[in-house]
Formats: structure tokens, sequence, C-alpha cells
């Protein structure tokens, strides 16, 4: 039986613990592990976190002090790898990052698992994640199937190694993918019924509203090391996306502030380049066709 341990970092989360909580311990394929780190929350978080982990022996809490607020991309990876201190990798054949945001079907971990089981070149998988409308139905987040969804993303261990795991800035959840793909590995979300989740926040609303997030975004890209062009055509089709229209001016206006400052960039020459090759035939090929090239 494949070994799973899967880490969360969370701040101020108690309005969907309980959701994320009851949805991962009721899975019918349970972690062996599951690390909780509490980025210094400031709510009913810890007492709930609490609560659970005196029922559940595979959950451990790991408390970190308040740093006066929300801190997105490096913050959350800084808390991620606060989960990971003492931990032997070696022990798991899959690491999954997980956030205290979402709501997943029941046999999530069981058919994302057999998915990698299956293809020993996909090196980190996941759903796909949806917003519940005030109707009550579902309406999809936008994530390319040639990427994992940063809101939970299963790896294989040896994959995670080899990439070196995540970069401490915003973009991480992109440049992983893309350095899965230069070594390699295959990155993929799945459009199946049974694997498509709830994610109760907004993406990329956490911190500061989400047009602030999308700006954030557009700035991640200026550091991954994206093109102009390909940045244009993304921020035009997410246009969209909600929120219409204005979504993608942020990503516009965050990319090409980013540009203008000169701000830096990620430093991986060799990464960089094989980015924007892969985004030309994205652009010349369409993505899927693109992707495949790649692979």
């Amino acid at each position: 039986m494949p070994r799973l341990l899967i880490v969360t970092p969370c701040r101020d989360e108690a309005r969907f613990a309980r959701t994320t909580l009851d949805s991962v311990l009721s899975q019918r394929f349970l972690p062996s592990t599951w690390i909780v780190v509490d980025d210094g929350s400031t709510d009913e978080t810890p007492r709930i976190l609490a609560e659970y982990a005196a029922r559940h022996p595979l959950l451990r809490i790991v408390r970190r002090t308040d740093r006066g607020g929300r801190s997105v991309g490096p913050g959350v990876v800084d808390a991620f790898y606060a989960g990971l201190e003492g931990v032997e990798l070696a022990d798991f054949d899959y690491l999954c990052k997980l956030d205290l945001d979402l709501e997943l079907p029941a046999d999530y971990f069981e058919r994302l698992i057999e998915r990698m089981e299956l293809d020993p070149r996909l090196g980190t998988a996941s759903g796909k994640p949806y917003q519940r409308a005030p109707d009550g139905t579902l309406e999809a987040e936008p994530v390319g199937d040639e990427m994992s969804a940063g809101m939970t993303k299963l790896y294989r261990t040896r994959c995670f190694r080899e990439i070196g795991g995540f970069v401490r800035e915003v973009m991480w959840d992109g440049i992983d993918c893309h350095r899965a793909r230069m070594l390699g590995w295959r990155a993929r979300s799945y459009d199946d019924p049974a694997l498509r989740f709830v994610h109760l926040r907004a993406m990329g609303s956490s911190q500061k509203g989400i047009l602030t997030g999308r700006a954030r975004h557009g700035r991640g890209q200026y550091f991954m090391g994206t093109g102009p062009l390909y940045l244009l055509v993304s921020a035009v089709f997410r246009m969209a996306a909600s929120p219409y229209v204005i979504g993608g001016l942020a990503i516009g206006w965050g990319y090409f502030a980013a540009l203008l400052r000169a701000l830096p960039r990620y430093e991986d020459r060799e990464f960089r380049a094989f980015l924007r090759r892969y985004q030309r035939e994205c652009l010349w090929y369409g993505k899927r066709r693109a992707t495949a090239r790649v692979e």
C-alpha cells in the first residue's frame, strides 16, 4: 500500500477547517501522516486542530508564532517546510501539499494515486478546483490541464526531490510543474467528476482581496520568466473568468509593473529559457500539443 504524507500550511482557517478536516479524515485512502502547520492563527483554528488531533493519531499539529498577518507565496512555502522538519521523505511514496479551505470527494486520494501508479512518469497531479456559486452550482476555477492545482498538489516524492522542492517565492506553484517537465516528468490536473473538489475561498483572494491576488499572479509570472506576449494572451484569456475583465487587467498590471521596475527574476537561466521555448510553442501549436511535444 503506498504511503502518503500530507502537509497543510494554514492561518486563520476556522471558517473552513472542519470541512477540510472531515473530508480528508473520511477518505477511503487515508494518509499515513498528516501534518498541519498552524502559521500563527489568531482565530479558533488552533482549538479546532487540537480537537481533531486528540481524536486522530495520524494528525500532527505544528504551531508557529504569529508573524503579524497572512503571507502568501513565500510565507506558505516557509510554513510548508516547517511541517517537513524532522520528516524523512524516503519513508513515503507520495507527498501532498494541501490547503485547509477545501472540500474533497471521498475517494479523491484513492483515484489520484491510482493514476500516479499507472503512469510512472506522472510526477505531480491534482483534480480540478470548483467554486460553489450562490445558487449552489459549481463553477470551475481556471487551472490548465498541464499543471497541478496549487491548493492540492500531490507529488511522487522522487519527483519532489528531483525538482528541488518549492521555490520560496510567488509562483512556486507554477515553477514546480515546469521544472518537473524540464526534468522528464509529467504534471497534470484532471477534470474527472471523482476528482473535482470545492475551493471554499476564491483562488488568489486570501490576502488583501482577489484583485490584489490577480496582480500578484502577474508579478509572479514575471518572476518565473514568462514572456510579454504569452502574458498578454493569458491575461486576455483570464478576462473571461471572474472577476470578469478586471481580473485579466490586474494580471497584466502586475506583470508589466514588475517589468518596468526591472524586479529580480528567477535566477535559473536554463529554466527560464526552457519556459520561454515552451510558451512560444503553446502560442504556435496550442497548449495541449506543445505539452505533448515537450513530454
